[in-house]
């Protein structure tokens, strides 16, 4: 009996080894199996099984102005090659706004005006950290003054007010500095418009998990987060930028990029309501119209008045997928840069009143010196 009870004992012993090494060794092939199939969310493009329509579009369906632009390169840039471009996705208008200062915006409206001057429209750039110069606003008020004579259509404010510009003594320059208030006076009384861009969107002041919905974007350019320990919040942010507004109210302000309220259009369009001399336009966060299509729809037929077409960066295939969701009623496609948008695209089918608004006709009331038989005549 002894002895038969040793032979088991040793042969569930060496049954349970057995089982441990092999579950060990399957482990251990799932685990190199799992590694080999393992890819980065940047590398994931699922082709998607949806049979849906496709209107792929090269051209916009109105000739259109572009209010968002940069070329940095304007002073010495080959504007045939350019304006080619244009022509081919029916842009009849680009507005530069890098259009610096001094020798630069010199040599940038000479450009202008000798190749293309019905085709390009230029912003002025004003230097904000000497705000401690004795003679900053004198000096800034002539800078305008001086540009509107030569040429330039508008003043472009960066990012940089309100977030990275600091004075002398290192202390952030807020958005609504009171010894600001010249040149924003100086804007309305040239009668040209502000495009101010204030702050970033609200996800780069969250926690950097896998909550932030712009989380891959973190991951690439990880200067773009906002340490709330070390920035002002994004409400003091806006709020020093609505605080401009609702001092100026005979300047025009273009709220850029939808003034991050995109993806709450309801905020947005209190927004509108309370300060009449603001505008906003499209650049970089059509994104957010194009996954709320219904309520994008209705809040651009409502407010069409107020909502200029700009693209920010300059790539002409990124054109068409604005012409897509602008235009027509396809379904769940992609945005073009993923870090913007993981999710797709619906497209607002805009009728032709409002994309004929969006696309030149709130900017002709904005720019009077636009070329106007560069845009049809009302049917």
């Amino acid at each position: 009996m002894l002895f038969r009870w040793l032979v088991w004992k040793n042969f569930f012993r060496a049954v349970v080894i057995l089982g441990l090494f092999t579950g060990l060794a399957y482990a251990a092939l799932d685990f190199i199996e799992t590694k080999n199939n393992r890819m980065d969310i940047e590398d994931y493009e699922p082709r998607s099984s949806l049979v849906v329509s496709e209107t792929l579009l090269t051209r916009a369906k109105f000739p259109f102005v572009d209010v968002h632009n940069h070329q940095f390169d304007m002073p010495v840039k080959d504007l045939s090659l350019l304006t080619a471009e244009m022509d081919s996705l029916n842009m009849a208008f680009m507005v530069n706004l890098s259009g610096f200062r001094g020798v630069y915006l010199e040599q940038s409206l000479k450009n202008i005006r000798e190749n293309a001057p019905t085709r390009f429209g230029l912003f002025l750039n004003i230097d904000f950290e000497k705000i401690d110069e004795i003679d900053f606003a004198d000096k800034n008020v002539k800078r305008i003054n001086d540009a509107v004579k030569q040429g330039v259509i508008g003043l472009k404010v960066y990012k940089s007010l309100g977030l990275t510009d600091r004075d002398q003594n290192g202390r952030r320059i807020a958005v609504d500095d009171s010894r600001l208030d010249p040149i924003w006076k100086a804007c309305g009384d040239n009668g040209i418009p502000v495009l101010i861009h204030s702050g970033e969107p609200a996800a780069f002041w969250q926690p950097k998990d896998r909550y932030n919905e712009r989380w891959l974007e973190l991951r690439q350019k990880p200067s773009r987060y906002r340490d709330p320990s070390s920035n002002p919040s994004f409400a003091e942010v806006l709020a020093e930028q609505h605080h401009v507004f609702e001092k100026h109210p005979n300047t025009t302000f273009i709220n850029a990029h939808l003034g991050w309220m995109g993806s709450d259009l309801n905020r947005l369009e209190n927004h509108l309501d309370k300060y009449p001399n603001v505008m906003t336009e499209i650049g970089a966060v059509l994104a957010e119209l194009g996954r709320q299509p219904r309520r994008a729809r209705q809040f651009l037929i409502h407010y069409g008045d107020r909502v200029l077409f700009g693209k920010d960066s300059y790539k002409m295939e990124e054109y068409y997928t604005y012409f897509r969701v602008l235009e027509t009623a396809d379904e769940y496609f992609p945005y073009y840069r993923k870090r913007h948008a993981h999710w797709r695209m619906y497209g607002l089918e805009l009728p032709d009143s409002i994309l004929r608004k969006l696309y030149y006709k709130n900017a002709m009331k904005l720019f009077p010196s636009l070329p106007l038989d560069a845009f049809p005549i009302e049917p």
